[in-house]
């Protein structure tokens, strides 16, 4: 067989397999159709075979398809930093060159631009106006003090999601701003392009894009949450424009440092007057010169803020911030330290919102609660460890809701039940554990973790109670599915988490009904068989169904059941007697499992309803028979209920709940057995 199973393999895998030519001699070979069926066997148990193989491979190689996906993710992030990198330093180390080649060149433009300065100035702001004559709603353009035109150029712009082309633009390019004008289709005179976005040259980042043809000459800029992808004509005009950009957004870096610098140090040594009034306060030292924000990383904090959170290095991000914050920290807040707040501020909201989507049940839930935390942890250093902890909840009540709609419902309600409870229980121990990890010094979060517990078992207890109790099963499965469920909930309280009373609360009205109903299926059977009782005695026949009851009594705690066996397989005991015993010691069972202090009463009243039918037939029945013989018989099966049948009841009934059941020990000596007088038709004490 084995032989065969590995030669219909080798044939199936063969490279020149041909589906059609492999039917038909298989329908040419075969003697009839249960040679194809026995064919179509081997061939589905050999499909089965490579499936499980299959799903064997993929658990196997799990976990490294997702250690791979993050090191990918991780080498994205870095090679967009290098490439950041490498274009800054090859700029530096052609301006160095320009700076070595044109000395003479700058000496000559130099004299020139102070022989003529107002007539240069004057160019450079006639040429921008020239242009911006052509442009549709940027009036205000020329209101800036010493703006001028750097650059400018036609351009596509394609979109960054699906890479198609959206419109041709024009872009300016200016000393301190970036405008984007869209070419119009209506001229109107000497308009030729509308107005569209204007960018200063500190809000965005430029990315080269790699080439992909046909997707080539592209480049990217980045303004958070945004991004905008352009196409130049060719390589040569895509190059001018990353390094005039680069060398526009430096020089007005170095301009806006070099004007800082002139406010802090005084131009003149010229001594200040001392006031002679003696009424005038002394002023206090200007306190802008205590604060230094001359270093290159302050200059360049707005932009490396914006470039890690464009390569969503959030680490990064925050780590500058933290490095800004301890360097300002107990500083005088000047205007200049106003300003950088203001800036550095947007960028925190800019990286808050990032986070917060990162953290959104919208985004993928799989890689469970570890998957979370770098989003977490930079929340919390942020100082918002409370928007952290209700995301980080929202996220994991997304995720448990989504497993638990995931599972299959089962023909088998207890196997479902087994199945629900691994799931909820492991994804409630494991938020549980990444909860405790991640706001381990965030006490204050944890009552939100016991609110969010149980919202989500009241989730749990909603499904549990839609397959056990809505189904209409029967008590001893529910009784399972829940016991089931009791023993994972104590299995939380290893970690400090009880939530055994929830469940308790949860389920309690659905117990309390399912036992009602159990109780009220049993009278009405046992109400039945009172009604056809003949009191005669139980004959099983056979030696074997004896042994059988005898083990059925056993079970149900009643040891002195062998002193009613008689001869052969007679049972001096009646039909119905033997069966509500039965009945009676399985419900208690049930209900044992099930039981918890909300339903004492409850269960106890549905067991003493249930004796007390039992009890008022067999007292019927002794004061109503008026052959001698069937009293005894009668008082018999009364003797086994009131002093075999009820002092088990009442001690298995201590041993589970902790406390007698004086309600059932009372009925049991109100309604003791009788003497009968077998001359008379009346029963007596």
């Amino acid at each position: 067989m084995a032989e065969t199973g590995s030669r219909l393999r080798k044939q199936l895998e063969s490279a020149n397999f041909d589906p059609q030519n492999y039917v038909k001699q298989l329908s040419q070979q075969s003697d009839g159709d249960r040679d194809l069926q026995e064919h179509r066997q081997k061939i589905q148990s050999l499909a089965d075979e490579t499936a499980q193989n299959l799903k064997k491979n993929v658990y196997k190689n799990y976990r490294q398809f997702i250690e791979t996906a993050k090191e990918i993710s991780y080498l994205e992030s870095e090679m967009y930093q290098l490439s950041h990198i490498l274009t800054e330093q090859k700029s530096i180390m052609e301006s160095i060159t320009q700076a070595l080649l044109s000395t003479d060149k700058d000496e000559t433009a130099k004299e020139m631009l102070t022989a003529f300065p107002k007539e240069t100035e004057e160019v450079k702001q006639r040429t921008l106006t020239t242009l911006l004559e052509k442009v549709e709603g940027c009036k205000n353009i020329m209101e800036a003090p010493g703006r001028y035109l750097v650059y400018n150029g036609d351009l596509f712009e394609y979109d960054a999601d699906n890479m198609s082309q959206i419109q041709k633009v024009h872009a300016f390019l200016m000393n301190d701003c970036l405008l984007i004008a869209t070419w119009l289709a209506n001229r109107r005179g000497t308009v030729k392009y509308k107005y569209n976005a204007l960018y200063d040259l500190e809000s965005f980042a430029v990315v080269n894009v790699k080439d992909n043809p046909p997707m080539k000459d592209m480049f990217k800029i980045l303004m958070f949450p945004d991004s905008r992808i352009f196409q130049a004509e060719n390589s040569k005009i895509k190059k001018e424009w990353l390094e005039i950009l680069e060398e526009t957004k430096k020089n007005k870096v170095a301009k806006d440092r070099h004007k800082k610098e002139e406010e802090v140090v005084p131009t003149s040594p010229v001594r200040p007057e001392v006031s002679t009034n003696p009424f005038d306060e002394d002023e206090p030292l200007d306190s802008e010169e205590l604060v230094d924000l001359s270093p290159e990383w302050i200059q360049e904090l707005p932009e490396d803020l914006d470039v890690c959170i464009a390569q969503r290095d959030f680490e990064g991000a925050v780590d500058l911030l933290d490095k800004l914050n301890e360097y300002l920290k107990d500083q005088p807040v000047t205007p200049r330290v106003k300003e950088l707040r203001g800036k550095v501020d947007e960028r925190v909201r800019q990286l808050t919102e990032v986070l917060v989507f990162e953290l959104s049940p919208d985004r993928s839930l799989r890689g469970g609660p570890k998957a979370t935390r770098r989003a977490v942890s930079q929340l919390i250093r942020l100082g918002q460890s409370t928007k952290a902890c209700e995301l980080f909840l929202r996220n994991r009540a997304a995720a448990v809701h989504t497993a638990i709609r995931q599972l299959r419902i089962e023909g088998a309600t207890l196997l479902y039940i087994q199945k629900l409870c691994n799931i909820f229980f492991t994804s409630l121990l494991e938020t549980a554990r990444e909860f405790e990890t991640d706001f381990a010094g965030n006490t204050g979060c944890y009552s939100a973790f016991v609110v969010w517990s149980r919202s989500a078992m009241k989730m749990f207890v909603d499904a549990f109670s839609k397959q056990v109790f809505d189904s209409k099963e029967s008590l001893s499965t529910a009784a399972e599915c829940v016991k089931f469920a009791s023993e994972h909930c104590r299995q939380l309280s290893e970690i400090g988490l009880d939530l055994t009373f929830i469940l308790q609360s949860l389920l309690v009205k659905d117990i309390k009904a399912a036992l009602q109903s159990q109780k009220d299926v049993i009278i009405e059977a046992t109400k039945h068989r009172n009604s056809e009782e003949m009191w005669r005695r139980m004959n099983l026949m056979t030696p074997e169904a004896l042994a059988k009851l005898k083990d059925e009594m056993r079970s149900c705690g009643v040891g002195t059941f062998e002193q009613y066996t008689g001869d052969d397989c007679w049972v001096n005991l009646s039909y119905t007697v033997v069966a509500f015993t039965k009945q009676m010691m399985a419900f208690l069972e049930e209900g044992l499992k099930l039981y918890f202090a909300e339903l004492h009463m409850v269960f106890l009243e549905s067991l003493r309803e249930i004796i007390l039918v039992a009890v008022q037939h067999v007292d019927y029945s002794l004061r109503c028979e008026q052959e001698s013989e069937k009293k005894a018989f009668i008082l018999q099966n009364a003797s086994f209920l009131h002093e075999t049948v009820l002092p088990v009841v009442e001690r298995r009934f201590e041993e589970g709940v902790g406390k007698p059941a004086k309600q059932l020990q009372d009925l049991r000596k109100s309604s003791r057995p009788v003497r009968v007088n077998p001359e008379s038709t009346m029963s007596v004490v």
